[in-house]
């Protein structure tokens, strides 16, 4: 039986051959790699590993973008009986170290020079490390060190170890057992260090056969990946998915070149988390915001026509004939050059996770005729337990859970869920594993509830859940999804309930689409922290505020705000390397602003050193302006300053 992931890419070179398996980009032409290279480079990886001296149960760290040789290395490690894990490319050297010391990683294999300098930086503290093994040799011809090999020379020790033991690498691909450890999956890490998840075989391929049960995919199927390998969420589509179905991984040139390669394969699969979704629907707006009159007034016509449609699919109401001549136009007209352009329009699954997408951006997408769908899960259930159906989207919901999988609503409003991918524990952390597995039962940390139909409605972690002035419950992160909505707004923050009277937001401009509005109105600014403090963006930025206070009850409106001089950054450690907000973090950080926002001052005078990437410093001063809104303030018309 093909119950591992070693044993899937077996089974999928037998039955594929020549079929790509992978496709990369490179120096502008699209490289491919059929189902019998993938196992021939996977065999040779992994009897070279072997050959350094890898054994049963040893770990290997992996980090850099996504490249081919990131899923060979991970293969070739499991197909030897060995654990990968995966570090978000963007980590700084220090968490770099804390997580492969605290892995008891013996291998870490790194893409190129600037992972490599990261890893050297901290070597000496790295004790159990033993070799590092580059995948890109620009820049590495005067590395001399002893424990530092290239990919391809590991590759050519393993094809001299298969010819003097042919049968090795089969043997212990038959070995691997559903039961063992795979990877080691890091947590998001939003309220401390991350820990290591260890997810098995059963784990992740159970997950990915109950996803194509529910949504059918096919091996002929394309998928671009280009969110971090170190994220469940792409081990799910990459790797596991990809090696049930048999369906061809794409990875782009370059992460600044994503979109480019996303149009030019046009994919039948997209897997985002909503920061993505919100990207392209800022983008959109603000392209259509620089058109002409007359393809704006298209636009928006069409807009109003894939609402109707979207919201009589919702309410799963068969549309009328007009309608549905409307939309074919509207279709033909906007939407179908707006998908092409963006590489959505061969998509047939679009799915959104790892964080609430907000309505807003739901209902956009399916005016367009995206088939966006939420997903709902943990790290620690191998990522998805929860997912839409086809025709029975609610996009205040998150779904109907997989089969095989159980939801269930505690006493005290946490989700609890089983399954056969509900992972095994936390690695060297037995304390964490007993709080989260309970009898099989995996607690979430999310406080839900099931609606009428069964559908589950997630409302935020358990944890941040506002009790506003009224009495009612209510999510923040539903408000700040909202405020994200708009085009110049990026990151929310924000703070209501309990000890606070009222709600209230820290916000980050979105200081691409800010800048460009500004010149277009010829204000002249510097910095980020000029360009947010700028009274003519406050005022733009207020009426999005007052756009978002319209849809929301009384008591949960933001009554006062600020523009930070700051973009929120994970390596600040204000968000996590999956972009979440570590909002206690922030909150005890910014613990002068949130004051400023709960008093009556106009404005709080600011000090902070900021870090430029090489190396340098400089101390920020400035006097950040508290923006207040009454019950008094009209809407008036956006057209004023958007």
């Amino acid at each position: 039986m093909n119950d591992t992931l070693p044993k899937l890419l077996v089974a999928n070179a037998q039955r594929f051959g020549d079929r790509v398996a992978l496709r990369e980009k490179e120096f502008g032409i699209w490289q491919t790699l059929s189902w019998a290279e993938y196992l021939d480079r996977v065999r040779a990886f992994s009897l070279g590993l072997i050959r350094l001296g890898l054994q049963r149960g040893d770990k290997i760290a992996i980090i850099g973008d996504n490249r081919p040789e990131w899923v060979i290395a991970e293969l070739a490690a499991q197909s030897a009986g060995a654990i990968s894990m995966g570090v978000y490319q963007d980590a700084v050297a220090a968490e770099v170290q804390y997580l492969v010391d605290f892995s008891d990683a013996r291998f870490v294999i790194a893409e190129d020079q600037e992972q490599v300098d990261k890893l050297l930086e901290v070597w000496e503290q790295l004790p159990k490390a033993e070799y590092i093994i580059y995948y890109d040799p620009r820049g590495m011809r005067h590395y001399n060190y002893p424990f530092l090999f290239d990919f391809q020379e590991v590759e050519s020790l393993g094809r001299a170890h298969h010819r003097e033991h042919p049968n090795l690498f089969q043997d212990n691909v038959e070995r691997t057992r559903a039961e063992d450890v795979a990877i080691f999956s890091t947590t998001s890490g939003t309220t401390g260090k991350p820990k290591l998840a260890m997810l098995t075989h059963r784990n992740l391929t159970s997950m990915a056969r109950h996803l194509i049960e529910v949504d059918p995919l096919e091996p002929r199927d394309e998928y671009l990946s280009f969110l971090p390998l170190a994220w469940i969420g792409e081990q799910m589509m990459s790797v596991a998915t990809a090696l049930v179905v048999g369906f061809t991984v794409n990875f782009p040139e370059e992460p600044e070149t994503v979109r480019e390669n996303l149009r030019e394969i046009g994919p039948h699969v997209m897997f985002s988390p909503p920061r993505i979704w919100e990207s392209l629907v800022s983008e959109i707006q603000v392209k259509i915001e620089d058109t002409t009159r007359l393809k704006r007034a298209l636009y928006e016509w069409a807009m109003r026509v894939g609402y109707r449609m979207a919201d009589a699919h919702f309410a799963r109401q068969e549309p009328s004939p007009t309608l549905r001549r409307l939309y074919r136009l509207a279709d033909w007209l906007i939407f179908m050059p707006i998908k092409d352009k963006f590489g959505l329009r061969r998509l047939r699954r679009a799915y959104t996770g790892g964080a609430a997408l907000g309505p807003d951006v739901f209902r956009f997408f399916h005016a367009l005729g995206v088939n966006l769908k939420q997903i709902y899960g943990q790290t620690e259930i191998s990522g998805i337990s929860v997912l839409h159906r086809d025709g029975d989207i609610k996009f205040q919901t998150v779904g109907l859970p997989l089969p095989e999988t159980e939801v269930r609503i505690a006493e005290n409003g946490e989700i609890l869920s089983r399954s056969p991918a509900v992972f095994a524990g936390y690695y060297k952390n037995p304390e964490a594993t007993a709080e989260t597995l309970v009898e099989g039962w995996l607690h979430s940390g999310d406080a839900g509830y099931f609606d009428e139909d069964g559908h589950l409605i997630v409302i935020d972690r358990a944890a941040d859940v506002m009790t506003l002035a009224d009495g009612t419950k209510f999510s923040p992160q539903f408000i700040e999804n909202k405020l994200k909505f708009s085009p110049y707004i990026k990151e929310a923050v924000v703070f209501g309930g309990g000890d606070y009277p009222f709600v209230t937001a820290l916000i980050n401009i979105d200081y691409a689409n800010v800048g460009t509005w500004a010149e277009r109105r010829q204000i002249a600014y510097t910095t980020y922290t000029d360009l947010a403090q700028k009274a003519e963006v406050y005022e733009l930025i207020r009426h999005h505020v007052k756009r978002t206070n319209d849809d929301l009850p009384p008591a949960a409106r933001i009554q006062r705000f600020l523009l930070l001089h700051k973009e929120l950054d994970a390596d600040d450690a204000e968000l996590t390397r999956t972009r979440k907000v570590r909002r206690r973090f922030v909150a005890q950080r910014y613990e002068e602003l949130v004051t400023a926002l709960y008093s009556d001052v106009p404005s709080v005078e600011v000090e902070t050193t900021i870090t430029y990437q090489d190396g340098r410093t400089a101390t920020i001063r400035t006097a950040l302006r508290v923006e207040t809104l009454t019950a008094a303030d009209e809407a008036p018309a956006l057209e004023r300053a958007g």
